[in-house]
């Protein structure tokens, strides 16, 4: 894109509003205080020796459910940051639905992202809480797995990341950037915005030093959709 404008403070206030929490939403099957138990349970059956790493792509990187004991940096091979999981809660309304971002699998594609290592004597705790931040419903479109990272250093290693499920209902897969700049641009939900989100994780991103030509194409796009709701004579706004 030749527009470099990017994402500020002052263009996400245009894309937020107040919202009220619509609730659960009908015939979805939420997970329960066993369920949550029986996963990590299960999913810790297979985990490599050692203290667990987490490989961090977008909001683990700016609002961990943990404290890491360890920061570095790693790259996944084969898989992809993308937009792909259509929302209708929390960052959204089931009127005016959005877009969250998942690790997704992309043949010939690589991905930096943040290795974190946790505390193996908090390691109980930290998970319980991050399958609640990650996972809500049954079958959930944000899936854990072990998947292979390359740290900076050049060590291998096997890391917890959560990734998306493409059998999910509202997995949508690699939608047209400006459709998914549209959906980013005007949803909101009770815990904030979608532009929010995409302006949070480039930041973080930079911090670390990486980063993401696929981000920042749709942080520009984003950014002049709630750029021209400045202008009187504007195009209508992600307000509804």
């Amino acid at each position: 894109m030749t527009d470099r404008i990017r994402l500020t403070e002052e263009l996400v206030a245009l894309a937020t509003r107040v919202v009220e929490d619509e609730g659960p939403v009908p015939g979805v099957n939420y997970m329960t205080d066993a369920d949550y138990d029986e996963a990590v349970a299960a999913f810790l059956r297979e985990r490599p020796e050692g203290p667990l790493e987490v490989f961090a792509c977008g909001s683990l990187i700016w609002r961990p459910a943990y404290e890491p004991a360890g920061v570095g940096k790693a790259t996944a091979y084969g898989w992809t940051r993308s937009f792909c999981l259509r929302i209708g809660r929390y960052r959204a309304t089931r009127d005016r639905p959005g877009l969250m971002m998942q690790l997704d699998r992309a043949e010939g594609a690589a991905v930096v992202g943040v290795l974190h290592r946790l505390d193996p004597n908090r390691e109980a705790a930290e998970l319980a809480a991050l399958w609640r931040r990650e996972m809500s419903v049954k079958p959930s479109g944000n899936l854990p797995r072990w998947i292979e990272v390359t740290a900076d250093d050049g060590r291998a290693a096997r890391a917890l990341a959560f990734t998306s499920n493409p059998e999910a209902g509202n997995y949508v897969g690699a939608l047209d950037p400006d459709e998914a700049a549209e959906m980013i641009a005007g949803a909101c939900g009770p815990v904030g915005s979608c532009a929010e989100y995409l302006m949070q994780t480039v930041a973080a991103l930079a911090a670390h030093g990486i980063a993401d030509p696929y981000l920042d194409d749709l942080d520009a796009r984003v950014a002049a959709r709630l750029d021209r709701l400045r202008s009187p004579a504007g195009n209508r706004g992600p307000h509804p």
